[in-house]
């Protein structure tokens, strides 16, 4: 038997008015210089809540305004510009988050994660995924360490476009999947261990919240833009669960696939989420589980608001030729091969048609 690992943030913490904690929590870490990494709508949405916590709390802080990719080049000229801080806040979604995580890396700084959208679950994690200018993405590196602090305020998350919390919800949807399946084909976690009986609890706990309060939720960011006990469990699931249970568990086939949909030209502005929950719907047919279950979880997919098809996706027609590169780069993903049984780039065609098909006959049914 072998030894395993999975990775935890110091400290979380979340709900309404959690923005406040942020500079008691710099304080009590020792930070005294703040980097705060943000783009113009997460700082219109909270820049001076922050500013207002870490100054009553004594800290220095200064802005550095996010735009472009997460990058080498962005990633390396944000750091020469945030020299003398001890402490890196990343305010914003999933790229500000990533390249304040890599910007920390650089200065070996302490790393605060301060999500206004629930759109990924990238807070809780050390991994970074870097891009290219395009936005097309060109691996995966790793911080030493999870994040000292994420502090997720759901007064903020709550106000956001439904659009996002949806994504959030359909990033976490995989990981029930995405973590089995790496635990019985004995992958490796990013951690670079076998994965972990509570990397399984994780995901599993993730999916039935969702399941249970998941449409109440998206009602509820919907009609009032507040939170209330739903949202708050299921941002609980996409953050929190969702991010200990992909870094602890593994991925598998939807987070390869997005890799090519998310290059495909009309495919590749739809949000993270988004991509994952067709590409979800996809592993599961890759899987060849009952096709009851699988249309019981295309129709969950639907129900949430989330796309079950390539046309909701933005890309109403794709041709063969196009489903083939899009299957090649999902091959390029290292954890393609984290599913039984395995998929070539003829199989990975096939299946991305009968998602697709299926997506279509449960849009119909549901209408």
């Amino acid at each position: 038997m072998t030894f395993k690992a999975i990775g935890f943030p110091a400290r979380y913490v979340q709900g309404p008015g959690a923005l406040a904690a942020l500079g008691p929590l710099m304080a009590e870490f020792g930070g005294k210089a703040a980097a705060v990494l943000a783009g113009d709508n997460a700082r219109a949405a909270s820049g001076e809540q922050t500013r207002q916590s870490l100054e009553r709390a004594g800290r220095g802080v200064r802005f550095f305004r996010f735009q472009g990719e997460c990058s080498e080049d962005g990633i390396a000229a944000y750091a020469r510009q945030a020299q003398g801080a001890d402490t890196v806040i990343a305010l914003g979604g999933g790229k500000v988050i990533d390249t304040g995580k890599g910007v920390a890396r650089a200065l070996n700084a302490m790393l605060f994660i301060v999500p206004t959208i629930a759109s990924t679950d990238a807070p809780t994690s050390r991994a970074i995924v870097m891009h290219d200018d395009s936005g097309c993405v060109t691996g995966v590196i790793r911080m030493s360490r999870n994040p000292d602090a994420v502090v997720v305020d759901t007064d903020i998350v709550a106000r956001a476009p439904l659009k996002f919390f949806a994504a959030g919800i359909g990033d976490a949807l995989s990981k029930k999947f995405e973590v089995e399946q790496c635990h019985r084909t004995g992958a490796r976690n990013f951690f670079g261990t076998p994965c972990p009986p509570v990397a399984l609890l994780f995901a599993d706990r993730c999916y039935a919240t969702i399941a249970e309060f998941g449409e109440a939720a998206c009602k509820r960011i919907q009609s009032a833009g507040k939170p209330d006990e739903t949202v708050e469990r299921v941002v609980e699931a996409t953050v929190l669960f969702s991010g200990l249970g992909f870094e602890g568990g593994g991925l598998s086939m939807a987070h390869a696939l997005s890799r090519g949909l998310g290059a495909h030209p009309k495919i590749g502005a739809a949000l993270h989420g988004e991509v994952i929950a067709f590409g979800t719907i996809a592993q599961l047919l890759a899987e060849e589980r009952p096709s009851g279950e699988v249309r019981a979880h295309a129709d969950l997919t639907r129900r949430l608001g989330l796309p079950v098809t390539l046309a909701q996706l933005g890309a109403p027609s794709v041709s063969g030729a196009e489903l083939e590169e899009i299957a090649r780069l999902a091959l390029e993903a290292p954890y393609v091969v984290n599913i039984s049984p395995r998929a070539d780039q003829a199989r990975i065609v096939a299946i991305l048609r009968a998602a697709d098909a299926l997506g279509r006959s449960v849009l119909e049914s549901g209408a």
